[in-house]
């Protein structure tokens, strides 16, 4: 069990699915209900499933999840292994060194891509006939043995209902209608990515007060870059929002500077952050919450696009191990639930304190990144780093 097989599945029998969203956790639901040999329509509110984003951190247990699908090699192909990060401070020193050799090593190697080219491989596994663009929901429905989506190209009906729909999922709000609203965090984020005719040969995060940046290098030689700071929400710069990194990130170390001469204004992109809190379940009837729409967590750990990876996965593994789909579903909470909980109360946490804006708070976290081993770092993300799909 523990890889979604081509083919026919077992347990639950062949069935129908509706995947609402078409981003990575609806596109690789998809792929991994086809691949169990299940007809699924992918519903993208969308005119097309183009996608602009930014970079994307794949990290083993995403890339294993990949694998699971079928599509870790073409990933591989296109993604730039990363061999150097970890923090360092505004004038460059280094806090923590992350050993990336190491991490490969007991784990797996961690790769940069930038996020359409993986959603281009991701569509490029699914049917033509899956993809359907246009098709906003407008209505959810479910009966004891099937459910039923309206949306902007008719009405489909199925013997599951996966909801990928994102932090502000319309399938959540109409069928969790008590689970809690999203929270902003106290931060917003700048995301872009810049061409300085060069391959930059280290990554990582830098450190101020109330303030960051990452850097990641990807393997077209353009640089993705991102930075942060605190916020009131809903806050926009009076001027342009590349001046405002400039004036805030300007004086920071090489290559930071460099990058942000090199930025193209258009592509500059500003979100607040935010988080959905705990939800009590993850799955109703014959309808399963999966990616952002279950547990959209904050980015300080790079596992929003891997979890939704990891969820496609488990659930397709589940439904070929399980005798009907409400088993399956009953399983998929159990496994989902606490480990994606977990881990976006970690982030919430790393989050907290990259952005303290004190200046003692600083010292002293600075001062307890300076002191903390990197194999107690790697130690730390063991839990996260080894996850195999279920049965594996």
């Amino acid at each position: 069990m523990g890889m979604v097989k081509a083919g026919h599945a077992r347990g639950a029998g062949e069935g129908s699915a509706i995947v609402v969203g078409g981003g990575i956790g609806g596109l690789a639901a998809g792929i991994a209900l086809t691949r169990l040999g299940w007809q699924v329509k992918v519903l993208e509110r969308a005119a097309t499933f183009d996608e602009v984003g930014a970079g994307l951190s794949l990290w083993p247990n995403g890339v294993r999840a990949l694998d699971a699908l079928g599509v870790g090699d073409r990933v591989r192909e296109q993604a730039l292994v990363e061999t150097q990060a970890g923090i360092r401070n505004t004038s460059g020193r280094w806090l923590s060194r992350t050993d990336t050799q190491e991490l490969a090593g007991r784990f797996g190697p961690v790769v940069m891509i930038h996020r359409a080219r993986l959603l281009d491989i991701l569509r490029s596994a699914l049917p033509a006939g899956a993809l359907c663009a246009n098709a906003g929901v407008t209505g959810v429905g479910l009966g004891e043995r099937r459910a039923e989506v309206e949306h902007g190209t008719g009405v489909s009906q199925a013997d599951l209902l996966v909801a990928a729909d994102g932090i502000d999922s319309t399938v959540r709000r109409s069928l969790w209608p008590q689970a809690p609203a999203p929270r902003y965090v106290g931060y917003t984020a700048w995301r872009l990515v810049v061409d300085t005719g060069r391959r930059l040969s280290a990554g990582g995060e830098s450190w101020g007060r109330g303030e960051r940046v990452g850097i990641a290098p990807l393997a077209d030689g353009r640089t993705y870059l991102f930075c942060v700071a605190n916020a009131p929400e809903g806050q926009r710069s009076p001027g342009s929002e590349l001046a405002e990194i400039r004036r805030r990130f300007g004086g920071w170390h090489d290559p930071i500077p460099q990058l942000l001469a090199a930025a193209d204004e258009n592509a500059v992109m500003r979100h607040d952050i935010y988080e959905l809190p705990p939800l009590a379940r993850f799955v109703t009837g014959r309808a399963a919450l999966l990616g952002d729409a279950a547990h959209a967590m904050t980015p300080n750990m790079g596992q929003g696009a891997n979890q939704a990876l990891e969820d496609a996965v488990t659930l397709a593994v589940l439904l070929d191990a399980s005798p009907d789909v409400e088993s399956a579903l009953a399983a998929y909470d159990q496994h989902r639930r606490p480990r994606t909980q977990l881990i976006a109360r970690r982030s919430r946490r790393i989050g907290i304190a990259a952005q303290w804006h004190s200046a003692p708070a600083t010292t002293l976290r600075d001062l307890m990144l300076r002191r903390t081993p990197s194999s107690t770092l790697l130690n730390a993300l063991g839990p996260i780093l080894d996850w195999q799909p279920p049965g594996h």
